[in-house]
């Protein structure tokens, strides 16, 4: 019956070509098939009632302040990865999470302790040797005094020698004298350098000291534990990754991965303080507020809701035709049986508007920033502007018409119009 009314039609539309033009004909044809599927316009009324506008959302469960466990600072550019708990997997405060090749800073190890004990060596060396130069000094001093002392003595009973051995042992008694000087002077130079030869060996010694503690403690490092008590939550791995768009499936770290320092292994959340993280789209971020208060129900908890609040609202990402934002709804209430990752359905309440008009979301449409709705009348659904009050995914709440009024829930077909000309293909058709 369909097969035979569509051909009548075909027929007709090629007899109305011929007559008045090929492009009367077509828009003749068109309008028939959408006068015959006419009847099955879906429609609803404008209804008066106490609005709840809710935001609703579908995101996962996450611990609230989460542990992260980040790649340390090694002096290279990558470490391989020898160790990973799974996603998923309770662990400890104390417990390994993730561990990673070591085997550069053990050679720097190995060398930075060879080079302290060489620089202790040194150190005990020179030490020795300054005591050896000292005592080398000081005995110089006492064998000068007791060389002065002979001579001096030596000199007094020159009275009774001659001329010429009077001036010998004059001149005796000065030289010991300058030598005596010259070991004093000797010795206090060697008393005072002695000490910068000795520091410059300990400053050598506490350098070589400090790079094996440094590559002891990078080594310590390599090897990331729990801070605290929770389920392991991998990170997800954006090494040569040079674009990342919406919805992009990107894996998680596992284990053989190279990674690089600063980046995030894995996270310990906190399980005592459970979040619940979800886009929304565009249209319903106005509506939110930090506070607000939302109920979270686990999708592998059926029956099962907890209350919590919005704690925060995050920046955009998308592009302007598909605009999201993040949200994070923190939970009042835990429960042992949560676990992260979970799927949850988020309901955010924002406010009860009483005794308002409202309609079906896609009910209302828009066109040069005017509001309006198609409604319906004895010749066919026609344009009705409105006013819009609140609009979220699912309900509109509008003012400027009546309650009861049946409206369209899609945009009608051209002949159902009243004294409207189509926005469609059709519009392109002359008259």
């Amino acid at each position: 019956m369909i097969g035979r009314t569509m051909l009548l039609l075909l027929v007709s539309g090629a007899i109305i070509g011929a007559g008045f033009g090929v492009s009367r004909g077509l828009r003749a044809v068109i309008e028939a098939t959408a006068d015959a599927g006419e009847g099955e316009m879906p429609t609803t009324t404008v209804r008066r009632g106490n609005v709840a506008i809710t935001v609703s959302a579908r995101g996962e469960l996450q611990g609230g302040g989460a542990e992260s466990l980040t790649v340390p600072m090694a002096g290279t550019a990558e470490l391989p990865i020898i160790f990973l708990r799974d996603t998923g997997e309770l662990v400890e405060a104390g417990d390994v999470v993730a561990e990673f090749d070591a085997s550069g800073q053990e050679y720097n190890l190995v060398e930075a302790e060879a080079d302290l004990e060489e620089a202790g060596q040194e150190l005990l060396q020179a030490e020795a040797e300054a005591r050896i130069a000292l005592e080398e000094a000081r005995l110089g001093v006492a064998t000068a005094w007791a060389d002065l002392r002979i001579a001096e003595l030596g000199q007094r009973g020159s009275e009774f020698l001659s001329t010429v051995e009077q001036r010998q042992n004059e001149i005796s008694v000065v030289r010991t004298r300058n030598r005596y000087e010259r070991a004093v002077e000797d010795l206090e130079r060697r008393e005072a350098t002695a000490g910068t030869g000795i520091e410059a060996r300990r400053a050598a010694v506490n350098e070589a000291r400090a790079r094996a503690a440094t590559a002891r403690g990078t080594m310590a490092d390599l090897t990331l534990r729990a801070g605290t008590s929770g389920y392991v939550q991998l990170a997800e791995n954006t090494s040569g990754l040079s674009t990342i768009y919406s919805g992009m499936h990107i894996p998680t770290f596992q284990l053989g991965d190279v990674v690089r320092p600063g980046q995030i292994v894995a996270r310990i959340p906190d399980m005592s303080r459970w979040e619940a993280h979800a886009p929304v789209p565009e249209t319903d971020r106005a509506f939110l507020d930090a506070g607000q208060e939302a109920i979270v129900r686990p999708k592998a908890m059926p029956g099962r809701e907890f209350r919590g609040h919005v704690s925060l609202l995050g920046g955009a990402s998308g592009n302007a035709a598909f605009r999201m934002f993040s949200l994070r709804i923190a939970l009042d209430e835990s429960d042992p049986d949560l676990r992260p990752g979970m799927s949850v359905d988020l309901v955010v309440n924002v406010e009860t508007l009483e005794n308002a008009l409202w309609v079906p979301s896609q009910a209302v449409f828009d066109r040069e920033g005017r509001w309006f709705v198609y409604r319906q009348a004895p010749e066919g659904y026609i344009t009705h502007e409105v006013a819009l009050v609140r609009r979220t995914e699912s309900q509109a709440v509008i003012t400027g018409i009546d309650e009861g009024v049946t409206i369209a829930l899609a945009a009608p077909g051209p002949r159902a119009q009243a004294g409207s000309r189509s926005d469609g293909p059709l519009g392109a058709l002359p008259q």
